[in-house]
Parts: C-alpha cells; sequence; structure tokens
C-alpha cells in the first residue's frame, strides 16, 4: 500500500488534478484521495491543500514530495536488481537530450534494447535547465546535453564526441568548396537557423558577431526537419552540428562543409552521482562508453 501511495503523491503532482491523476494511477478517485489521506494520517502532517478539488501542495508536503521521487526511483532500482539476478532486465529507461542531440540517440538507445529486450525507453527533448532539473528530482536517469555548463559540477560525466558545426548546402556554389570556408563568406548567404532561444543558435549569433558579421537570416523554427527540408528544397543553406547529420543521407542529397575558423562544443552524458545507480542506468552507461561517435559524425563531412 506504501508504494501505491507513492506513486498517487506523484501522479497527483504531475497532473495537479485529483480525476487525473486517478486515471493515470488507473484506480478511481475517491481511492486516490483517500489513499493520501491516509499517507497524510500516517506521516502525521497535511500534504495538500483541499477544496472542491487539488490547490496546491503544503510545503510540508513539497519535502515529503522530494522524499517521494527518492523513494519511486529507489523502489524501481530494486526492483531492477531483481529482474537483473534473473538476467532478465526490465523497467524503463528515461533519458532527456537537448533537441540538437536527438538524432544522436538511437545510436544510444539501440543497442541498449538489443542487449536488453526487457527496457523500454522513454526519451524527451529538453532544454539544458530542464534536463538537469529534471535529473536532480529522479524524473530521469540519464541527460545528453552540453558538457562545458559549469552546472554540472557533481553530476557524473561521460564524454561521447565534439560537436563540430558544418554549412548545410544543396548544390552548393564551387566557390564555397574549400578548406578555409570562414564565417564573412557564410553571412552573404541565404540562411535558414534555428530560433534566437535555443542554445545551438546563441553559439551560431555568437561566431558571427566575432567575426562582426550581421548574417543574412530568411526564415527562423524550431524544428531541425524544417531546417533541412529548406535546405533541400527552398535553396537556403543552414549551420547545423555534423552528429545531425546522422538523420538524413546526406552524401545523395546535400552536402556538408566544415567552417573556419572551427565552431565545436564537447556533447556527453551527465547522470546523478549516486553511491547505487539503478542497473538499467548501469546497463546504459557501460553501452555508451563503447561508441565510437566521433568518427561516425567526422565522416560525413565533405571536404577537410
Amino acid at each position: 500500500m506504501f508504494i501505491r501511495q507513492i506513486h498517487y503523491l506523484l501522479a497527483l503532482a504531475k497532473t495537479g488534478h485529483f480525476g487525473r491523476a486517478a486515471e493515470a494511477c488507473h484506480v478511481s478517485q475517491p481511492a486516490l484521495s483517500t489513499a493520501i489521506q491516509h499517507l497524510e494520517e500516517e506521516l502525521g502532517i497535511t500534504i495538500v491543500h483541499r477544496g472542491h478539488r487539488f490547490q496546491e501542495f503544503t510545503l510540508e508536503g513539497e519535502r515529503v514530495l522530494q522524499w517521494a521521487r527518492i523513494l519511486a526511483q529507489d523502489w524501481e532500482s530494486m526492483k531492477q536488481e531483481a529482474a537483473q539476478c534473473s538476467q532478465q532486465l526490465t523497467g524503463t529507461l528515461r533519458i532527456g537530450a537537448i533537441p540538437t542531440t536527438l538524432a544522436v540517440t538511437p545510436l544510444l538507445t539501440q543497442p541498449c534494447q538489443h542487449e536488453y529486450p526487457g527496457i523500454g525507453i522513454n526519451l524527451v527533448s529538453l532544454c539544458a535547465d530542464d534536463l538537469i532539473r529534471q535529473l536532480d528530482s529522479f524524473e530521469l536517469d540519464l541527460g545528453i546535453t552540453y558538457l562545458e555548463d559549469p552546472r554540472l559540477k557533481g553530476f557524473q560525466v561521460l564524454p561521447l564526441y565534439r560537436e563540430r558545426h558544418v554549412l548545410l548546402a544543396r548544390n552548393p556554389d564551387p566557390r564555397l568548396i574549400k578548406a578555409d570556408l570562414n564565417w564573412t563568406d557564410i553571412g552573404k548567404l541565404p540562411l535558414c537557423l534555428l530560433t534566437p532561444n535555443m542554445q545551438n543558435r546563441c553559439l551560431i549569433d555568437a561566431a558571427f558577431r566575432q567575426a562582426g558579421i550581421m548574417p543574412k537570416v530568411m526564415l527562423e523554427t524550431d524544428s531541425i526537419f524544417a531546417l533541412y527540408a529548406h535546405v533541400r528544397s527552398a535553396g537556403l543553406y543552414s549551420i547545423v552540428p555534423h552528429s545531425l547529420l546522422n538523420l538524413f543521407e546526406m552524401r545523395q542529397e546535400v552536402t556538408a562543409l566544415p567552417l573556419n575558423p572551427e565552431l565545436s562544443r564537447e556533447i556527453g552524458l551527465i547522470a546523478r552521482c549516486q553511491e547505487f545507480p539503478s542497473p538499467i542506468q548501469d546497463a546504459a552507461w557501460n553501452i555508451a562508453q563503447r561508441l565510437d561517435l566521433q568518427h561516425r559524425f567526422d565522416s560525413f563531412i565533405a571536404v577537410r
């Protein structure tokens, strides 16, 4: 009963609604509400402010909620440990990734599920702020993000590859195919870029500023697929991390040209520092250590 109460509490925190929380837990609303009331009685505190509907968690309830997340994670880890003892690792691996690294994730998730067919994967696209917050609150097992973020101190870190930005073009002007393609050359081209609120775009804007260039941005989007479509079909150019080329059959349709000076950042896997990581988290981490992503992504670039 206690574990069910914990899961009911977490569902209520996620949905902010008794009815939707009950639906998510596959129980009736009165059953969920009663279970939380019993938990309050056991602990001797009020966890939830109630009126005719859910209002908010009390201050004491917010503190209990943090412990509930830890207990739920430990319970899941214990089940995974038991499954691993019988050589049948099961459970759900929860991964958060910044948007420009989503193209990379199949290179981790596929070998994980090949070696451990019993596991499921929940993959979400998050900004770096939300990714770090959800790791801290035990809502994620692993994150894929930039490793130069100073907020990663205290996290376990595994470098995966150095992300190199390239100019993406279809049938580029022959004058662009050169070893010293620079930001002045690119600033004259009609560009499509990610929106200014995205971290990847901030890096590109900083590179143009440093070069003293005002780029000719014709289109902005928050979709990697839209960038690719406009390069392929609308005659625009884009600047993207070379790891994204993993998404497409690049050598047939478009060309990826390296930039000078190079714009690059290190990408890696991060996790909470724990004395006893969950078996499913530990298994994924060990698989990630065997990946050779740098050579794979560098091979997509047309000019060295």
